[in-house]
């Protein structure tokens, strides 16, 4: 039985985006897609309102997923679409959503003025509470941004996909998140870039002061955890080429500047549930609004 990719739908150029994402990726997989709009019912003073009223607004909100589903199916015709429509507030209908489905599916907006995109709060909000993977695609994702250019430098959808890019973090890899990654790159025959950003030692200072630059040493000793993690890895998925990138500095800036040429970025987030609820943490919340391919968190413990 397919299994189903949800989108988060509002009408929005990202949310239309998303949808047209979550179908390719739908056909890779052979799994179904679901529009879900998600409205909030309009209070009692403006239902009242001539302009406003729940008939009108009842139009409006049907409308906007049935347009969704019949381009995504003029498009994509060899994927399952449907439509549902749930009143409430948003981001605790995604995430309940979200428990129905394989993948999610969120649009994030184009900030202006700033290198990163915005993504709301009611996306945030859904990515800190599922345990499902959930894709932030931004505003203006083509399919075309995903593959290599042609042979003279022209964007096609018909050329090799752009390298899936993974941060991976040594001390702790995480078997759901990798499987997920490279998944992922088997699906679109392509490689997989493995990034790794790690700092100086607080000792550091102390070190070069006795003469002794660990800096080398220390990159070496990073790679090599790196390939050690990722080693029954190529053996499990031995058609999928693998491309490690260990380096010292920020791991988000890594990623960030990876994602530039990438078809998907994908990061962890770790479920930590406690008196002070959830996080996203440092990292990806940096790579959510920063990365320019659509990203994919995937909750691990």
């Amino acid at each position: 039985m397919p299994g189903t990719i949800a989108v988060g739908l509002d009408g929005s150029p990202e949310s239309r985006a998303a949808a047209q994402w979550a179908a390719r990726e739908a056909a890779l997989r052979g799994a179904a897609v679901k529009l879900v709009h998600v409205w909030q019912p309009v209070p009692e003073p403006m239902a009242q309102a001539p302009l406003l009223g729940a008939e009108t607004h009842q139009h409006w909100t049907e409308r906007i997923p049935r347009q969704a589903a019949e381009e995504l199916a003029l498009l994509h015709p060899g994927v399952d679409v449907s439509t549902e429509q749930r009143g409430g507030h948003p981001a605790e209908i995604l995430a309940d959503l979200a428990g129905e489905a394989e993948l999610l599916v969120l649009g994030s907006r184009a900030l202006s003025g700033i290198g990163g995109f915005l993504v709301g709060s009611v996306g945030q909000a859904v990515v800190a509470r599922t345990d499902v993977p959930v894709v932030l695609v931004r505003a203006g994702e083509q399919a075309v941004d995903e593959h290599l250019k042609d042979p003279v430098g022209i964007p096609s959808a018909a050329t090799a996909f752009r390298p899936v890019v993974l941060g991976l973090d040594t001390s702790s890899p995480d078997e759901e998140l990798l499987t997920f990654a490279f998944e992922e790159a088997q699906r679109r025959v392509a490689t997989l870039t493995v990034v790794q950003g790690w700092n100086l030692p607080s000792s550091y200072a102390y070190t070069m002061a006795g003469g002794y630059d660990p800096r080398e040493d220390l990159a070496r000793a990073q790679a090599g955890a790196l390939t050690e993690a990722l080693l029954s890895w190529r053996e499990k998925y031995p058609d999928v080429e693998v491309t490690e990138l260990s380096r010292i500095g920020s791991p988000a800036s890594h990623l960030i500047d990876a994602s530039h040429d990438a078809s998907l970025v994908v990061v962890g987030r770790r479920v930590r549930r406690g008196p002070f609820g959830v996080h996203i943490g440092a990292v990806t919340h940096a790579v959510m609004h920063h990365a320019t391919a659509p990203v994919a968190v995937v909750a691990h413990h």
